[in-house]
């Protein structure tokens, strides 16, 4: 069995996750402000002592991913997730798909919103991983850039295809196939998280901007365009609009795109690297155009309709979060049954109407279209062809490569 030596943190890295954390996509946007609440120290320890003892320590030539299912004896299943990425009833008292998997299965569903921050929560997990032991949870949510380094350190266990018929069959094309997980061996989405061009109509004077060419060049908008503080979705779409594919870029690529942006940064085209708190500013026109996220933009367009979004013609960056199930989890095939209820469409429906985030499933369209016509119509909820098309993933970094990228980075960015 493959053995990996330890992965320490570089202090580029701590940095970028603190800047994630703090003001970025780690901070606000996957909901609302409920899951930056009790982050704070806690997860800026769980840094240092991630960044003190490496990540994790040498994987054990004896250690196994799986452990004795006892989900047949044991109807019960332990599901970890983010704050508010689960619907919701009316009363707020109850989870109705939650529900309805227990009434159809009769396997009880512990769900625990206790992920704050993908750091944070793997600095929770961390040890009992390490150790071979048993984290007390059968199925967690984390985003791909974790999901990828826990699949490569042995501590997720493959999944069991018989079990989930739906789910191999619904995901959609555009995450089927990702670099760190190649055909869903151990993982399936949850939600996807598009990057794209955000502008306010009014302070463009009415007009649309459509590309990374238009914010880093257009002089009528000078001073008024902000990118993001995360390396992956800065560079990945600077990347696209130079012709070059975030999934197999050099390092004279990710080069060139630093100084593509160093050059409209020296001329004062651009007007800062913001984390979440760019909507503000883009909200009350302070910042015409930008690069955002997703879910930011459809919780602005619901209190001011000057906010537009674009999709660029050389295409955008797609994130994910994704369920796994870690090692030694004691109910793999029930949580197994978990993700497949998920990529049924009906409630694959359900759940998108709550979250309103991508969703990752196949043929959800007409059944979103019977709890809501607007967001069955909405791109940023389920992407059409043409812009599933266009989707594109920032390919994984060895540790060596994410320190050297993220120094050139917060360079950039003045971090």
């Amino acid at each position: 069995m493959e053995s990996y030596e330890p992965e320490r943190l570089s202090s580029a890295q701590l940095a970028a996750m603190r800047r994630s954390l703090t003001s970025g996509r780690g901070a606000l946007t996957r909901r609302s402000l409920l899951r930056a609440s009790g982050m704070g120290a806690l997860a800026l320890g769980g840094m240092a002592t991630l960044g003190a003892c490496g990540i994790p320590p040498a994987k054990r030539a004896d250690a196994q991913a799986a452990s004795d299912d006892h989900s047949a004896k044991e109807k019960e299943v332990t599901f970890s997730n983010w704050t508010e990425y689960m619907d919701v009833s009316e009363d707020e008292k109850g989870r109705p798909t939650l529900e309805a998997f227990t009434k159809r299965t009769g396997i009880r569903v512990k769900y625990t919103e206790d992920i704050n921050d993908n750091v944070e929560f793997f600095g929770k997990i961390k040890p009992q991983l390490a150790a071979g032991q048993n984290t007390g949870r059968d199925l967690i949510c984390v985003t791909d850039w974790l999901a990828a380094r826990i699949i490569r350190l042995g501590w997720a266990q493959k999944l069991d295809p018989s079990n989930l018929p739906h789910a191999f069959a619904n995901v959609s094309a555009q995450f089927r196939t990702p670099d760190w997980d190649p055909g869903r061996a151990y993982s399936y989405p949850w939600t996807g998280i598009p990057t794209v061009i955000a502008y306010n109509v009014k302070a463009t004077g009415g007009r649309k901007v459509d590309s990374v060419t238009q914010l880093l060049d257009d002089p009528k908008l000078k001073g008024r365009v902000s990118f993001l503080s995360e390396m992956r979705d800065t560079i990945g779409m600077t990347l696209l609009d130079q012709g070059k594919d975030p999934g197999k870029f050099t390092d004279a690529d990710f080069d060139g795109a630093v100084g593509r942006l160093q050059k409209a940064v020296d001329k004062k085209q651009v007007r800062r690297f913001t984390g979440n708190d760019y909507t503000a500013d883009l909200s009350k026109g302070d910042i015409a155009a930008c690069v955002g996220w997703a879910g930011d933009i459809i919780q602005l367009q619901a209190d001011n309709p000057d906010i537009k979004f674009a999709i660029p013609a050389a295409g955008y960056i797609t994130s994910s979060d994704n369920l796994l199930v870690p090692a030694q989890a004691r109910h793999k095939t029930n949580a197994e049954k978990l993700i497949d209820y998920y990529y049924e469409p009906p409630v694959a429906a359900q759940l998108a109407a709550y979250i309103n985030y991508v969703c990752p499933v196949d043929g959800v369209r007409d059944e979103l279209a019977k709890i809501d016509a607007s967001m069955a119509s909405n791109t940023l909820i389920l992407p059409d062809e043409e812009m599933a098309a266009k989707s594109r993933s920032f390919r994984s970094l060895s540790s060596k490569e994410e320190t050297a990228y993220e120094e050139k980075f917060a360079k950039l960015i003045g971090a």
